[in-house]
C-alpha cells in the first residue's frame, strides 16, 4: 500500500544527544509491498542511475535491540543466581545502564570504550544497592553483557540472499555510526563483511552521520557520485537526514513498527517496513524513471509534429 505524498514539514531536527542537525531536502514517502530477493527487473535489481546502496547496521541489516535484551536477561538471571540479588534491583540496574548508555559521550583519546562501560555498570549498582564501589561485579556484567549480544547479533539468511542478489547489480556499503571497537566486533560477529564492497565505520572518520562529509566519503571510496547513491537505514537523525543533507539519489526509512514521525523529522523519500522490502524501492525508482522517460519520448514526438 503506498502512503500519500507527504507534507512539507517545518521546524527544528533534534538530533541524537540533543544536537541540531541541518536540513537537507525532502522527498515522498511511498511504502512498497515486499518482494522476495531476486524476484525484481527480472532478477536485476539495481534502478537506472543508482550505483550505490548504503546500509545502515543497528537494527537495519541486525536486529542489535533484540539482541541487547536477551543480553540483559542474561545479566539479570546472573546478579540473581549468582550475586544473589533481587529481581528488582537487578533489573533496576539494567536500566540504569541503559540510560546511561543512550547519553554516553565517548572520546577514544581519553578513555578506552571498556573501561567507559565497565564504569557504567560500576555507577549503576552502587546507584541501586549503595556501599562501596564493586568495579569486579561491573566487569562481570558488562563482559557477560557484551558476550551475549555479540552472540545473538546474526544477518538473517534472506538478508543475506537479498545483499547477495543486490550486489550483482550495484555497489554495496556499510556505514555505521560509533565507537570503532564496538562497530568492528558488531561486524565481525554477524560475519557481514563479504556481502559488502567498502564498510565505513564513523568512529574512524572526522565526522559520523548525518554530516555529509562522511557520506561524500563513501561516494569517494566506491568511485560513485552523491546522485547515484541510495540510504537505507532505520533512523530519521542520521541515516535519512545525512542522506538529504549529502544529496543523495534517495533514502529509505526502515520503520518496523510504521510508526509516525514528528512533524519536525526529515522526510525520506520511501518507508520500508523491513530491509527485504528495499527490491520493490527499486523497483518503483525503476518505474518511475522509464515513465518519465516515456513522457519526454511522447512530448518530443508530438512537437515534431
Amino acid at each position: 500500500m503506498r502512503l500519500r505524498p507527504a507534507a512539507a514539514r517545518g521546524g527544528e531536527e533534534r538530533g541524537r544527544e540533543g544536537k541540531k542537525k541541518g536540513r537537507g531536502g525532502k522527498g515522498r514517502i511511498c511504502r512498497e509491498p515486499r518482494v522476495r530477493a531476486g524476484r525484481v527487473c527480472g532478477g536485476a535489481m539495481g534502478a537506472p542511475g543508482v550505483k550505490a546502496v548504503f546500509f545502515d547496521l543497528d537494527n537495519t541489516l541486525v536486529d542489535t535491540a533484540a539482541a541487547g535484551r536477551r543480553a540483559i536477561e542474561e545479566v539479570v538471571k546472573a546478579l540473581r543466581c549468582r550475586h544473589r540479588c533481587g529481581e528488582g534491583q537487578a533489573r533496576a540496574i539494567c536500566e540504569k545502564v541503559q540510560a546511561k548508555l543512550l547519553k554516553e559521550c565517548h572520546d577514544p583519546a581519553r578513555t578506552c570504550i571498556t573501561e567507559l562501560r565497565i564504569s557504567h555498570w560500576e555507577e549503576a549498582i552502587r546507584e541501586t544497592i549503595g556501599g562501596e564501589a564493586n568495579r569486579s561485579l561491573a566487569a562481570e556484567c558488562y563482559f557477560l553483557w557484551k558476550s551475549t549480544r555479540l552472540r545473538h547479533l546474526t544477518l538473517a539468511e534472506e538478508t543475506r540472499g537479498m545483499l547477495t542478489e543486490l550486489r550483482k547489480a550495484v555497489r554495496l556499503l556499510l556505514l555505521t555510526n560509533g565507537d570503532r571497537q564496538t562497530q568492528r566486533e558488531k561486524i565481525e560477529a554477524c560475519a557481514c563483511q563479504p556481502y559488502f564492497d567498502a564498510i565505513v565505520v564513523g568512529g574512524e572518520q572526522k565526522e559520523e552521520k548525518p554530516a555529509p562529509s562522511i557520506f561524500h566519503y563513501c561516494c569517494d571510496l566506491l568511485g560513485v557520485q552523491p546522485a547515484e547513491c541510495v540510504m537505507v537505514g532505520d533512523s530519521l537523525d542520521t541515516d535519512i537526514q545525512g542522506g538529504l543533507n549529502a544529496g543523495l539519489k534517495a533514502t529509505v526509512w526502515l520503520n518496523k513498527t510504521m510508526a509516525t514521525p514528528a512533524d519536525s523529522s526529515p522526510v525520506p523519500h520511501y518507508v520500508i517496513s523491513s530491509v527485504l522490502d528495499l527490491p520493490a524501492v527499486l523497483q518503483k525508482m525503476e518505474h518511475n524513471v522509464n515513465a518519465k522517460l516515456g513522457n519526454e519520448h511522447a512530448v518530443s514526438s508530438n512537437g515534431a509534429c
